[in-house]
């Protein structure tokens, strides 16, 4: 209580990775989650909210507070929540508190929940949209936590900018608490420069090995190394090199050099390739703004595996685990994009403004939206909204 009291996203993260404290503790009588919701003196309630999600508060005690008869004097004091609470929740708040309690979130959340993959659940709370492509990685992450694939994990991510994959790139390595090395690889010009990159992330901590040498010092060990952009290599010799690490889990930087164990390593590349074919399959579905089927999203899938193949390769393919289609948004995820931009670029002014105004700048914004941009249209236009009306 004292930690999200007291606003510090970080404390109540904290207390809550040391064990200190539950997610699911009540607060006097209610639980955190409602403690939270309700207290309106919270300026950072959004980014606290999500983080008791991340690591496992129960949305359903928000429906039991209107559902049960209150017993006892304490139990009509936790009956007192607002019976509108969801209404009057904002967009991405709503957002977040409604996924944690879906069906198929916890569905897909059962798939790692006793495996080292574990923790990349809270990425759902780090993201907006792409359920489907989150279903099916937790599949193959499950797969590989049972031992049943003997080949490294290789993942494309692909599909149209400005929709999560370089975002969801950044967060692994974080989530599972592994180093991670990122390549740019529109920078490589030669067929051994892939080895010889450093990382460009400037998320991670800061370092001055190459890939070669982040390989070698973490031989044997989980680690993520990220190919961002990885079908604009200047020269797709450069992706030759993939081949053997990739198939047999062992590396070899030059010909008289040993080999290096890299089956641990998960290999993460993100990519444009099947953009057009990604909008034109959603503008095909029947309902383009609901929630994509399971079935939808394996249609998709097959479709753009060979598109994928063209461009990169069929060798270099059949060494992929899995290709992830990222998918437009919904009505739902851009309003919530909207309204959490709107927190993260005016911070605190926003719990001043009244909600008829925030109202207003989220549709402004949505109006601006742009599919083939994205998020980042988003993210542009609620700045403009900001400019216009404060």
């Amino acid at each position: 209580m004292f930690a999200i009291a007291s606003d510090d996203v970080t404390q109540v993260r904290q207390v809550l990775e040391n064990g200190d404290a539950g997610p699911n503790d009540p607060v006097g009588p209610q639980s955190a989650l409602a403690f939270a919701l309700t207290n309106d003196q919270l300026t950072h309630k959004m980014e606290i909210v999500k983080t008791l999600l991340a690591y496992g508060a129960d949305p359903t005690v928000l429906k039991q507070h209107s559902k049960t008869t209150p017993r006892s004097a304490s139990d009509v004091k936790a009956a007192q929540l607002p019976p509108a609470l969801m209404e009057e929740m904002d967009p991405a708040t709503r957002y977040y508190v409604e996924r944690a309690d879906a069906p198929h979130t916890r569905r897909t959340s059962a798939l790692i929940h006793r495996s080292f993959f574990r923790p990349l659940t809270r990425v759902r709370y780090e993201l907006v949209g792409q359920d489907r492509a989150l279903e099916q990685l937790f599949r193959v992450l499950s797969i590989h936590s049972r031992n049943l694939s003997v080949t490294p994990i290789v993942v494309l991510l692909c599909g149209p900018s400005g929709h999560g994959k370089s975002l969801l790139a950044r967060k692994f390595g974080s989530l599972l608490d592994v180093p991670t090395h990122t390549v740019n690889m529109t920078t490589l010009k030669a067929t051994d420069d892939l080895w010889k990159s450093y990382s460009m992330s400037p998320y991670e901590t800061p370092t001055t090995c190459t890939l070669a040498e982040f390989l070698i010092n973490n031989e044997g060990k989980r680690c993520v190394v990220v190919l961002d952009e990885i079908e604009k290599t200047h020269d797709e010799k450069t992706l030759w090199s993939l081949l053997m690490p990739w198939e047999l889990g062992r590396c070899a930087f030059d010909a008289n050099g040993r080999h290096v164990d890299v089956r641990n390593v998960i290999w993460l590349g993100t990519s444009n390739v099947g953009h057009d074919l990604v909008f034109e399959h959603h503008e095909a579905r029947a309902s383009p703004d609901e929630l994509m089927t399971r079935e939808e999203y394996m249609e998709l899938m097959g479709l753009l595996r060979p598109r994928v193949s063209d461009r990169l390769g069929a060798s270099i393919l059949s060494r992929v685990t899995t290709v992830l289609p990222f998918v437009p948004f919904t009505l739902e995820e851009r309003r919530a994009i909207c309204a959490e931009a709107l927190h993260t670029i005016a911070g605190d002014i926003v719990c001043t403004l009244p909600t008829n105004v925030v109202d207003s700048m989220v549709n402004g914004a949505l109006a601006d939206y742009s599919a083939t941009e994205g998020a980042r249209s988003l993210y542009r236009a609620v700045s403009n909204q900001l400019v216009d009306n404060i």
